[in-house]
């Protein structure tokens, strides 16, 4: 037979444990969460398998042009950056990005772009000019030449299907960093 003792202290437990269960539920469904990167889309600034760090708790006009975000696709969910946001409008021509009809600067794309131009190719393909909807934006994968994005399947992303932004890279170990 327990005292009455070793029954406070037994209940004392269970309660923390469900208060930190509690918490940690809380946490993860409405402020972070980690999620996996699937596939080269975001190559060179995610790569394939890494675990990131998704900063939930946003405003309604807190994205901004170069966010790094999640966003609830039709059937998985995405990693992209948004290129464009409402009232935007974008034009893609020789591989270089107009927004408002002012050359846009991509710097994390610089390697990629002086591959390309080394093989003769572009690295993304013309487009537009597009206008960007209310309450809509426009993404693309770091590595255009292998995302399905706003370009080619996703189409314009409605807020409410964006998830949160990306903040971190938890892992592998040797390569944690802050998502700039």
């Amino acid at each position: 037979m327990l005292g009455s003792k070793t029954k406070g202290e037994l209940k004392a437990w269970v309660k923390t444990i469900f208060i930190a269960l509690g918490l940690a539920l809380v946490i993860r469904t409405f402020l972070f969460s980690p999620y996996i990167v699937d596939g080269a889309s975001m190559e060179p600034t995610l790569h394939d398998h890494e675990k990131i760090f998704v900063n939930k708790v946003y405003y309604t006009d807190s994205f901004n042009r170069g966010d790094i975000v999640i966003i609830n696709g039709p059937n998985e969910k995405y990693v992209k950056r948004i290129i464009g946001i409402p009232g935007d409008k974008i034009e893609m021509n020789s591989d270089q990005l107009f927004i408002n009809g002012e050359l846009y600067k991509e710097n994390y794309l610089s390697q990629k772009l002086k591959l390309a131009k080394q093989q003769g190719s572009r690295f993304t393909e013309d487009f537009g000019p597009i206008v960007i909807p209310k309450n809509q934006y426009f993404v693309m994968g770091d590595n255009r030449l292998k995302s399905k994005d706003s370009r080619n399947g996703l189409g314009f992303i409605k807020q409410e299907n964006i998830v949160g932004k990306s903040e971190f890279v938890l892992s592998p170990f040797s390569e944690i960093r802050i998502i700039k």
